[in-house]
């Protein structure tokens, strides 16, 4: 599923030889979505345990688990010039199919089966771009075809700027959960996009 969009901008399925890619993309953006608060230390060992290349070749290898990535379209051309050549990935989701793991998610999600945006992460400088657009109306497509009848997230309360995407992309607030970073418990939305005709 190579999707061409109407930006400057290609969605495709990850591969295994996008891990780690993956993995410095990851390192990149996730600080991004920290509250002001969070301590560089904190987002180092977050980092360092959860988004490594390893951590992605298990997330690639794990059936539960849809990524997709964003790239320039120009990457349909880089194939001969070797990896070290190639565009870097703009932006990525992760997906996990399954019953929410956190409890105050799985209370506050109103459908199943469900599916997670776990991970919703675009550059910087992409934002504003279409890319993350892009990336999320590929990611709902995707969430539908895998059979979920609902899609949920969660975003840190702080966040406006994500909150405010993902509401422009049909989810909204139904309940708070915890996420805990460098020790500290920090609180967020839980958010739901239905996915079928209610």
């Amino acid at each position: 599923m190579t999707q061409p969009t109407d930006t400057a901008v290609r969605i495709r399925p990850a591969a295994m030889t996008d891990a780690a890619a993956l993995a410095s993309l990851a390192a990149e953006t996730f600080p991004l979505a920290c509250p002001p608060h969070t301590t560089a230390e904190a987002i180092a060992d977050f980092i360092a345990r959860n988004f490594g290349v390893e951590q992605f070749v298990g997330y690639l290898a794990d059936p539960e688990r849809i990524l997709l990535v964003a790239e320039p379209p120009q990457a349909d051309d880089a194939g001969a010039a070797g990896a070290a050549d190639a565009p870097r990935l703009l932006g990525y989701t992760m997906l996990v199919a399954g019953e929410p793991g956190d409890p105050d998610a799985a209370r506050a999600v109103t459908a199943r089966p469900a599916i997670e945006f776990s991970k919703v992460y675009v550059l910087a400088g992409s934002h504003g771009t279409g890319t993350g657009a892009a990336l999320m109306r590929a990611s709902l497509e995707a969430a539908r075809a895998s059979g979920a009848a609902t899609a949920w997230l969660g975003v840190n309360e702080e966040n406006a700027r994500a909150i405010a995407f993902y509401e422009r992309h049909g989810f909204a607030k139904v309940g708070d959960k915890h996420f805990v970073v460098g020790g500290r418990v920090e609180d967020d939305w839980v958010m739901e996009h239905p996915l079928v005709a209610q």
